[in-house]
């Protein structure tokens, strides 16, 4: 068994559903530790993370994750036990195999193999580990990044191992990702009886057209990197549950998922100019959730696309397709941000499995970034 598949082995026996971490990051610590790393946890409310550093100079490098797993679902389901790591035709099967404990024991067992063949490599290494990427995202990464720039303590390159790849591990890496932001829309009308529609107001047929409207409503072309923005909408909830009842109030819920053509601002504007136009009486709360984020050129990306290549015979795609990563607090900063990572075909199911070997693979590439860039 390899040191990588040992790893993270150890890593998956620790139940860390979210925000729990149950000793992940102590683990890593301990051998980041050995390697000369300063360890630094940081608590945030029910939130432990991780910052580990080795080095005091630029540029600085940074591994970023999260130890946190979604929950298991229905254990009757899972071919092995979720939380007992079982290796089974060649594939690693265990919540949190995927969906990042994998690459997280590909990322320090990487960063010994390099510190031992290059003790005195130039800038500095670091680790940004946290336990709520699955959850609320409010005491993790975000804080982490607070807290580091507020002692101007900057990122230069940054791999977020999230499972990127689709067919074959380093077949995709995530370059950028698309902002996000969610409208909580309330739409105010006159509630009645269905026999006497003159007494109401029914919100419903009043904010149907507008509904449509933003529905239909092209957005952006997207661009070379990004597809267009889309909007869907995710809820609606109105009425008392009676057939006779005209409700007085629409509740809608929407997502918007944006590429580096639009800005929430101007989202917020437009979708509120709408609204007013149709005449509706309502009221709408935003949550931005992640800006847009691209690293189309650098040092990172060409150290990454040369690593795969150089392991796999081939360079990768780059796309932004998909969600939002931890990635999106990390960029704004001015780093350089790519995610890489294993397979994500069974991410978040049951039976979450990776090939074993992908992770051996990903660990060379993970070196091999290192050696590119610090060595």
């Amino acid at each position: 068994m390899s040191d990588v598949i040992a790893l993270a082995k150890d890593l998956i026996r620790r139940p860390s559903v979210t925000p729990l971490d149950e000793g992940c990051q102590t683990l890593m610590a301990a051998r980041l530790e050995r390697l000369g790393f300063v360890i630094e946890p940081m608590v945030f409310e029910d939130t432990t993370n991780l910052w580990a550093r080795r080095g005091t100079q630029g540029p600085l490098f940074c591994f970023a994750g999260h130890t946190d797993v979604v929950p298991a679902g229905p254990l009757d389901k899972w071919h092995t036990p979720p939380f007992e790591p079982t290796i089974l035709d060649g594939m690693l099967y265990g919540r949190g195999a995927a969906d990042m404990k994998g690459s997280l024991a590909a990322m320090v067992v990487a960063t010994e193999r390099f510190v031992t063949a290059n003790p005195d490599h130039s800038g500095s290494i670091a680790f940004l580990i946290t336990s709520d990427e699955e959850g609320p995202f409010i005491n993790g990464t975000v804080r982490v990044i607070e807290t580091l720039e507020a002692r101007d303590e900057k990122i230069r390159w940054c791999i977020v191992g999230e499972p990127s790849s689709t067919a074959l591990v380093g077949d995709v890496v995530k370059n950028g990702r698309r902002g996000s932001i969610t409208g909580d829309l309330v739409v105010r009308g006159v509630q009645g009886h269905v026999a006497y529609p003159h007494l109401a107001d029914n919100p419903i047929h009043r904010a149907a057209p507008a509904l449509d409207e933003l529905a239909s409503t092209v957005w952006d072309q997207g661009n070379a990197y990004f597809p267009p923005t889309s909007f869907q909408i995710a809820n609606i909830q109105a009425g008392t549950g009676a057939s006779n009842v005209i409700p007085g109030e629409l509740h809608v819920q929407f997502n918007f998922r944006f590429s580096t053509e639009l800005t929430d601002q101007a989202i917020r504007e437009q979708v509120e100019a709408l609204l007013t136009r149709h005449g509706l009486d309502f009221e709408i709360k935003w949550t931005l959730s992640g800006q847009p984020f691209l690293t189309d050129t650098g040092e990172l990306l060409a150290a990454a696309v040369g690593a795969i290549e150089s392991v796999n015979g081939q360079q990768p795609a780059l796309l932004t397709t998909g969600g939002t990563s931890d990635g999106r607090f990390i960029a704004p900063t001015g780093a350089e941000v790519i995610e890489l990572g294993p397979v994500n075909a069974t991410i978040h199911k049951v039976n979450e499995c990776v090939k074993a070997q992908d992770l051996d693979l990903l660990a060379d590439m993970y070196q091999g970034v290192l050696e590119r860039l610090l060595a």
